[in-house]
């Protein structure tokens, strides 16, 4: 940083005597100007991954306690959750859509704005997966089984209970003392509702959940692949909390983080475990499979899962998320070329503009307006935002693993508009034909969802698209195919789901190791699918609904905790080399056209030269801050300079990337010193083997990569 150097003058013995206290550091600020950091993953600094007890211990022991609640008491579960959510809902309501509201704004700026350009990762790393797989890898942890079980359900509720606002009926008194009835706007089951409801789903599943995950996956991969931290939630937060983040503060936040995971994984494989039952019952005929088949179910379940996170297979859970699509989009195509086609020609594009014409007032509706507004945001809207702040620890960290190496840009386009355009479809397809066949048959789905849940929607929907497929007066027997098929996608997408809850709860348990211990991400599987199968037993969904709630309600303080990462991230940006560097090319640009025009006239080219130091691009730049170095500084103050292995340089090729950074990027081969992110951070114990092998050799050298509990020693 010679130019700034000369604006100070020699800084003498005091300066000299900070480098012989800091030699290391001086080294990086005397070769590196802030500008040109290029950015550290957190395999490349010096931190350690020990267990962290408080938090294995704490959270471990408030599960058991929930576990004993529901074997003790499951009765009171359902009443204390819903004592909470009400009380939740009616005086903290309005934060939730406030904060829905602010991330959306917040992450699109991030991402169409000046930091658009700024990388997950050092300046020369590329993306580890294809753009299909990592998309198909959101969708499996992201939303998964809540696709298959409200898809057809949700937009079906809402065509039959239009929501507030949207239309009704008022009884109006006339003059002679009589009462009328007076229908106003949208009516109940009627076309128009049907458009609603689409627009209503969108709302709920469409860019505003994505938001969320975005920002906290976002700030994972920021902090852990470009500044160096560890891959946690605490982290995010060092801006505000400096070296505490690694205290008792630290430690409340991964609690909390484990205990919201735990549980919304606990719940969705309860609800997956009652839609797979229906399923079976729905293709073998049985009445009820009882507690039995429950216990069945989720052992085999939870096994599964368990083995798959714990197995070491490289690529497990990408293969399956991409199988998982395929499956998915079969039976959206069946159901569109086999069902209503040309309704849903007419009716999927309309849903872009109906939702558009709607949001605000969707986004307004609060419970000032009534009781039947209070009542709909607080089972629905503030509802859905609840639950999807509650799985952002989750979520999150599973997409900072595979978004590693992307920009702002594409990271938003990919994380929040394409799956919002996914979910606009896939409403539109299963809900629209749901709909379609309930007004049909005279609203048969509609009493499947009030008699057996929402569970049974989805095979009622195959069941009334087989009556529609009739060829020569025969009915193609498409019901059982598709039942089948929709319960291997769920079991399908649970497996993912809590094969990466397990992963990331071992992960926090381990203070953000890389590859958690395999008796610990065996431990969380075990609690997780014990969890689930024991509020099954003691109250079925009932007590599921009451955890359920009970979970949503601890969602409150991570609205704290996300507002501590909007300003975190938002402090870390300011500071980033990309940041600076478009401060001195604006500048650059201003001073030498301006010039060149004043010597030159027309004809002048740009050429980089020296000048003044008052005079230059960084004339208004503090490149003396320790702000903008201290992050640098801290992620590699232990590494010993001289033997660590240097990084590929930024090339052309690189810098060439950055100026167009809504591009998506293509996958490039994986980098095997990336142990925090991509496929090795997606399993457990992938070396396992080569270590025994060399280890029954007797003497002979450990394989390179050892596992992950020799890595990283406690």
């Amino acid at each position: 940083m010679t130019e700034k150097n000369d604006k100070t003058g020699d800084a003498g013995g005091e300066a000299a005597a900070r480098a012989k206290k800091q030699p290391m550091k001086n080294l990086v600020r005397e070769v590196t100007h802030p500008a040109l950091i290029p950015g550290i993953g957190v395999e490349d600094t010096p931190r350690t991954f020990p267990t962290n007890w408080v938090v294995l211990g704490v959270a471990g022991l408030a599960v058991a306690g929930v576990i004993a609640w529901g074997i003790i008491a499951p009765e009171t579960i359902v009443p204390v959750g819903t004592a909470m959510l009400g009380f939740t809902m009616e005086n903290l309501g309005w934060l939730f859509s406030l904060i829905a509201v602010v991330t959306l704004v917040f992450m699109l700026v991030l991402g169409y704005g000046r930091t658009g350009g700024v990388r997950l990762g050092a300046d020369e790393e590329k993306p580890e997966f294809s753009t299909t797989a990592w998309i198909a890898m959101l969708f499996s942890a992201g939303m998964g089984i809540g696709l298959l079980f409200w898809g057809p359900a949700e937009p079906l509720d809402y065509m039959n209970n239009v929501p507030p606002g949207l239309g009704g009926i008022d009884e109006v008194t006339l003059s002679d003392g009589t009462v009328e009835q007076v229908p106003w706007g949208v009516q109940a089951g009627t076309r128009e509702a049907m458009m609603a409801s689409l627009a209503q789903s969108t709302l709920h599943w469409g860019p505003i959940p994505w938001a969320f995950y975005a920002l906290v996956g976002g700030a994972i991969a920021y902090a852990a692949y470009r500044r160096g931290r560890a891959p946690l939630i605490s982290a995010i937060l060092y801006p505000i909390f400096k070296e505490k983040t690694d205290g008792p503060i630290g430690s409340i936040i991964d609690i909390f983080a484990i205990l919201v995971t735990l549980f919304g994984t606990a719940v969705t494989l309860g609800l997956g475990t009652l839609q797979v039952s229906a399923g079976i019952q729905e293709v073998t005929g049985i009445a009820d499979l009882g507690e039995i088949g429950l216990i069945l179910i989720v052992t085999i379940l939870t096994g599964a899962f368990v083995i798959s996170a714990v197995s070491g297979i490289k690529r497990g859970i990408r293969l399956l998320s991409n199988i998982n699509m395929v499956l998915a989009g079969v039976i959206a195509l069946i159901v569109f070329i086999g069902g209503p086609t040309l309704f849903l020609l007419n009716i999927i594009p309309s849903t872009v503009p109906e939702f558009l014409g709607n949001m605000f007032q969707m986004l307004a509706r609060n419970p000032a307006q009534g009781e039947d507004a209070a009542a709909f945001t607080s089972s629905w809207t503030n509802y859905y935002w609840a639950w999807w702040i509650s799985w952002t620890p989750f979520v999150g960290m599973f997409i900072a693993k595979i978004s590693r190496g992307r920009t702002l840009r594409e990271f938003v386009t990919v994380i929040i508009i394409v799956p919002s355009i996914v979910s606009v479809f896939w409403f539109g397809i299963m809900g629209g034909a749901t709909m379609y066949f309930d007004e049909q048959t005279g609203g048969e789905l509609f009493a499947a969802y009030n008699d057996s849940g929402a569970q049974a929607v989805l095979y009622s929907l195959f069941s009334a698209l087989q009556s529609n497929l009739v060829v020569f007066g025969t009915e193609i027997p498409i019901a059982f195919i598709l039942n089948v098929v929709a319960m291997f996608s769920i079991i399908v997408f649970f497996v993912t789901s809590a094969d990466s809850a397990s992963i990331v709860m071992g992960s926090i348990s381990q203070r953000g190791r890389p590859e958690p211990s395999t008796w610990i991400t065996v431990m969380w599987g075990v609690l997780l699918g014990g969890t689930a199968l024991v509020l099954l037993l003691a109250g079925g969904t009932d007590a599921l609904n009451g955890l359920q709630s009970i979970m949503v309600v601890t969602a409150v303080p991570f609205v704290i905790i996300l507002i501590g990462v909007l300003f975190s991230w938002a402090s870390d940006l300011r500071t980033d080399p990309y940041m600076l560097r478009r401060k001195f090319a604006k500048a650059a640009i201003a001073q030498g056209v301006r010039r060149g025009i004043e010597e030159h006239g027309d004809d002048f080219v740009f050429d980089a030269a020296q000048v003044a130091p008052d005079e230059g691009a960084g004339a208004n730049v503090d490149t003396e801050d320790p702000e903008l170095t201290e992050w640098w500084d801290t992620a590699t103050s232990q590494l010993d300079i001289i033997g660590a292995e240097v990084p590929r340089a930024v090339t052309a090729t690189d810098v060439a990337r950055t100026l167009d950074p809504g591009v998506i990027q293509p996958r490039s081969e994986a980098d095997p010193r990336h142990t925090a992110s991509g496929e090795a951070s997606l399993t457990v114990g992938e070396t396992r083997g080569e270590t025994r092998r060399a280890r029954r050799e007797g003497g002979a050298a450990e394989p390179e990569g050892d596992s992950a509990d020799d890595q990283f020693k406690e």
